[in-house]
C-alpha cells in the first residue's frame, strides 16, 4: 500500500513538473499590425544565442531585447529592409537567415560544394588505385585438386597426407 501511495505521489509531481517552470507569455504589442509585422521580419532572423533558431522563436534575452528593438523601429515607420539593414549593420550577415551572396559569404555558400567535390574526387581516385593493386588468387595444382575432390564430394582427398 505505502508503494503505490508512492507512486502516485511520483506521478502527480511529474506530471505537475512543467507547471512549476511556466513562465508568463510575453506580453504583445498594443498594436497587433505592429506585432504581426514583428513577427514576420524576425522569422527572417537569426537569434544570435541560439544560432539555431529565428529570432521569432527563440526566447533568449537578447532574442527579447531584439524583438523589442524591431518594434520600436517598426513604430519609428522604417520598412522591412531599412530594418533588416540596420540589424546587418550591428551584428553582420550572420543575423540574416539567408545571408546575400557576395565574397565575404563565398565560403558559406559554396564551401560545402566544393568540400563534397572533393571528397568525390578523392574517393574516385582512391578506388582507382586500389583496384590497380588487387590481383586475383592463384591456385597451385594441388590446391586445385582439393577444391575439385571436394566439390565431387571425396572427403579422403581432402585431408592433409600427414593424417592419412
Amino acid at each position: 500500500m505505502k508503494q503505490r501511495l508512492a507512486i502516485l505521489a511520483t506521478a502527480v509531481l511529474l506530471g505537475l513538473a512543467p507547471v512549476a517552470h511556466a513562465g508568463e507569455a510575453a506580453p504583445l504589442a498594443a498594436d497587433p499590425a505592429v506585432e504581426a509585422r514583428m513577427i514576420s521580419i524576425s522569422e527572417e532572423l537569426r537569434c544570435l544565442v541560439c544560432q539555431n533558431e529565428s529570432l521569432a522563436a527563440s526566447r533568449a534575452e537578447l532574442a527579447e531585447d531584439l524583438r523589442r528593438e524591431v518594434r520600436s523601429l517598426i513604430r519609428e515607420g522604417k520598412s522591412d529592409a531599412e530594418i533588416r539593414d540596420y540589424l546587418v549593420s550591428r551584428y553582420g550577415d550572420f543575423v540574416l537567415y539567408r545571408p546575400p551572396v557576395k565574397p565575404t559569404t563565398w565560403l558559406l555558400w559554396f564551401g560545402p560544394f566544393v568540400i563534397l567535390a572533393g571528397a568525390i574526387i578523392g574517393l574516385i581516385a582512391y578506388l582507382r588505385r586500389r583496384a590497380g593493386q588487387i590481383t586475383p588468387p592463384t591456385l597451385s595444382a594441388a590446391d586445385r585438386a582439393a577444391a575439385e575432390a571436394l566439390l565431387a564430394g571425396d572427403p579422403k582427398s581432402t585431408q592433409p597426407k600427414d593424417q592419412a
